[in-house]
């Protein structure tokens, strides 16, 4: 791209931009029908330097972006991609109830376990006890698991993969934009300026992959509480049963006063 990108030499969000791109340009979807949110946070710039319509937003908040988006527009093919900060720290109860409302969403996040953008602070999914320039004593704080949380919050579709991976990226990223339902997918990302533990090298000595998805929700949640010696990656739950939400358009003329008037049985409305 002729574009100037603001990503350290040897981060992990250039090989999840390119598989994104890949799987994008395969998809059976126009490009002007495919739509990106974001937040704030170095993960959250993925939809500048790619050639699709986006929003981006404030940071915990492209998880609202991409319900309004879908809600108003459902033929769009919507997704919301930011990092492990935006997605599951100010955006927190964000991601359970988008969970919840059973939209067609794609959830994608970058996930380095730390505040890449502010120099490395501790993120939700930072390990315990895990050292850096503001907790010099280490992390204190319980790692949030993403998974298992969007496993309890009832998503039908719920992944792991490593930005080290190319091709299992690929994949993983392609199921779960094609699976019609909210789908999860937390990436692996090494951050090579501000995370020396979880690095690529780090990942590649503990990451195996699941052979196929678990036959129900309880061993997918016993599965994605593994984290240490030995981190699963895949497609942990798909609910080939799960119902999405119909929606219809909504907004896809602009809204007249008349419009509003006919519709309430009213002659007059100030929309202003």
């Amino acid at each position: 791209m002729k574009q100037d990108i603001a990503w350290c030499p040897g981060c992990g969000n250039f090989p999840i931009r390119a598989a994104l791109e890949k799987v994008l340009k395969e998809l059976p979807v126009p490009a002007k029908n495919i739509v990106l949110t974001s937040g704030i946070g170095q993960a959250a710039k993925m939809p500048h330097y790619l050639p699709y319509s986006y929003f981006n937003g404030l940071h915990g908040r492209s998880l609202p972006l991409a319900v309004g988006i879908k809600l108003a527009r459902p033929d769009l093919t919507v997704i919301a991609v930011s990092g492990d900060g935006c997605h599951y720290g100010e955006g927190g109860n964000h991601f359970i109830h988008t969970i919840r409302r059973r939209l067609d969403i794609t959830i994608l996040v970058c996930d380095n376990k730390v505040y890449g953008l502010t120099k490395g602070q501790s993120s939700p999914t930072t390990d315990l006890g895990m050292k850096n320039a503001l907790d010099p004593q280490g992390n204190l704080n319980t790692p949030f698991s993403p998974l298992v949380t969007a496993l309890a919050a009832g998503a039908p579709f719920v992944a792991r993969t490593f930005a080290g991976d190319a091709q299992h990226m690929e994949q993983v990223l392609r199921e779960s934009i094609l699976f019609r339902g909210p789908s999860v997918v937390d990436i692996l990302q090494p951050c090579v300026s501000f995370n020396k533990v979880n690095t690529y090298a780090w990942y590649r000595e503990r990451l195996y992959k699941l052979e196929e998805p678990p036959r129900d929700r309880q061993e997918a949640m016993r599965l994605a509480e593994i984290w240490g010696e030995r981190i699963p990656i895949g497609v942990f739950w798909r609910d080939g049963q799960f119902v999405c939400r119909e929606i219809r358009e909504t907004f896809r003329r602009p809204v007249t006063e008349a419009a509003v008037a006919k519709l309430l049985d009213t002659k007059c409305i100030m929309m202003r």
